[in-house]
């Protein structure tokens, strides 16, 4: 009787949340300062801001909320209604890896369902879980605007392309055991919390990230060059079973992430010859 009494919301008004400690609150507020005064008005700083208390804690707790609130002159209310209609912002404490797996139309027809999948029953968490050791949460992602590459990955919003369940879990296993992890583009890999105060408006400090980039893939590309009066690009892509001109065979190293693009797999759910698992009805 106790258990199910305390499972019971009696509507009661939670407790104002509480302050960071004031040398946090000061560092803080210099950084607010800095990043409120590139606006005109300072309530388009928000967003940013918001990146900047998860930076902190590694999500958005309900102090970072009542400190945006406060600094920017708006209330609570105004705060969490933006905090909570972006899924960027975490609403409780996550891993040090955020794992997303594509699972909109392409990415799924191209094996992301299997992926998420496979990496759900690796891991043993489900969506928007994290793993007991507190390294990865996992979550699917309806986009991750990156369809030529599909199926993407992306950690704490680097990308991995051309994935398959395979290289997927290798990655993971990599992640959890602090093995080097390059994306296929873009920065090098930080933390969680380094990616939200870079995504606040901060300068990534680490050498040679900021040279770091990685442009659209061809399949991305051809409709630009088709407009120019070019003549589109060869095929960089051997249909299933088959393998480039010149071409040799690769044994990939546990600490490699080849994807389906390096090593075709059998994993598309659309592939009647080759299903990634069974397929249920609608509400079942």
């Amino acid at each position: 009787m106790t258990e199910a009494r305390q499972e019971v919301s009696l509507g009661m008004p939670q407790l104002p949340a509480p302050a960071y400690p004031a040398e946090v609150r000061a560092r803080l507020e210099a950084d607010a300062e800095e990043v409120i005064a590139r606006y005109p008005d300072s309530r388009s700083a928000l967003l940013p801001l918001l990146h900047l208390v998860q930076s902190e804690e590694g999500y958005v707790s309900r102090t970072g909320m009542a400190f945006c609130a406060d600094v920017l002159g708006l209330t609570t209310a105004e705060v969490t209604a933006v905090a909570t209609f972006y899924t960027m912002y975490r609403r409780r404490a996550g891993g040090d890896y955020q794992v997303g797996v594509c699972t909109n139309t392409l990415c799924a027809v191209m094996g992301g369902d299997a992926i998420f999948d496979r990496l759900k029953e690796h891991l043993g968490v489900g969506n928007d879980e994290t793993t007991e050791d507190g390294k990865i949460t996992l979550e699917h992602i309806e986009c991750n605007a990156a369809c030529d590459f599909a199926p993407v990955v992306m950690v704490n919003w680097e990308f991995f392309d051309n994935q398959t369940p395979q290289s997927a879990t290798r990655l993971v296993d990599d992640l959890i055991a602090g093995r080097t992890v390059e994306p296929t583009r873009g920065a090098p890999l930080c933390s969680y919390k380094e990616t939200a105060r870079i995504l606040a408006g901060f300068p990534d400090e680490r050498p040679g990230a900021v040279e770091a980039s990685g442009g659209a893939g061809p399949a991305s590309l051809i409709g630009l060059r088709l407009a120019r009066g070019e003549e589109p690009q060869p095929r960089v892509v051997a249909p299933r079973g088959e393998r480039p001109a010149g071409a040799r065979p690769h044994d990939p190293s546990p600490s490699e992430h080849l994807g389906s693009h390096d090593a075709p797999q059998q994993t598309s759910a659309s592939d009647p010859d080759h299903p990634a698992g069974p397929i249920a009805e609608e509400g079942e």
